[in-house]
């Protein structure tokens, strides 16, 4: 577990660093720490160590592990969510960060209204265009937006992607230059049920380049936790 604290403050110090190139607060950013195979003794040393947020990909898999997770932390759906999995959503989340399509968001507000209850969800949109990738098309976001006003029960506070597999800075940047954009025009224009709070983008692999480009949510595994076995 001593790997996982000094994991966690390399991490904090690269924010920082990255932070202090683009003359922002380091406290603006926060940490999501992604558990994907990461078993419930490792995640429970982790929010010890003060991690306040836990994203997991898979609705089975967090349900495996959450009831043995011995400390309190916010859990965060960061996967694809499947229509038929939104129910076991709902005990287990406390935000869905994956939201990307009308036919999903139907199937959340019916859940929620049998629970009386709200849920705070981003938006995913595909900002690398890569076919792979979930997503709703950057372009076609502020119409999304409009069709959720409907929905009493999903509360939006942001917008989240995933960067372009590649080694090609200038790709990544545009990538998350596009999201930032989107999201600060998105925050003059209000919405019911919409608060552009969070803009979650940036992995182990490119957070630091996120970060400099306005990200103020970044999703982190293997840096933390080591390669996935």
């Amino acid at each position: 577990m001593e790997t996982i604290i000094q994991n966690l403050q390399k991490v904090r110090e690269r924010i920082a660093r990255a932070c202090e190139r683009v003359q922002r607060d380091p406290t603006e950013v926060e940490l999501v720490a992604v558990t994907k195979t990461v078993d419930a003794e490792r995640i429970s040393a982790a929010i010890r160590a003060g991690v306040r947020i836990i994203g997991e990909n898979r609705v089975q898999e967090a349900l495996q592990k959450k009831p043995n997770v011995t400390v309190e932390a916010q859990w965060h759906m960061i996967g694809h969510l499947q229509t038929n999995k939104v129910r076991k959503a709902l005990q287990l989340f406390d935000v869905i960060q994956s939201l990307d399509s009308l036919h999903l968001a139907e199937e959340i507000e019916k859940q929620c209204e049998k629970r009386d209850r709200t849920i705070d969800v981003l938006i995913e949109v595909n900002t690398s265009g890569e076919a792979s990738k979930f997503g709703i098309h950057p372009q076609e976001t502020r119409a999304f937006l409009g069709e959720l006003e409907r929905f009493s029960r999903i509360s939006v506070k942001g917008l989240m992607t995933i960067g372009p597999l590649t080694d090609d800075e200038q790709r990544i940047r545009k990538s998350f230059r596009m999201l930032r954009e989107l999201f600060e025009a998105l925050r003059s224009e209000p919405q019911p049920h919409v608060e552009m709070r969070f803009l979650s983008m940036g992995m182990t692999d490119d957070f630091e380049i996120a970060i400099e480009e306005g990200s103020n949510m970044v999703r982190i595994g293997r840096a933390i936790f080591g390669e996935r076995h």
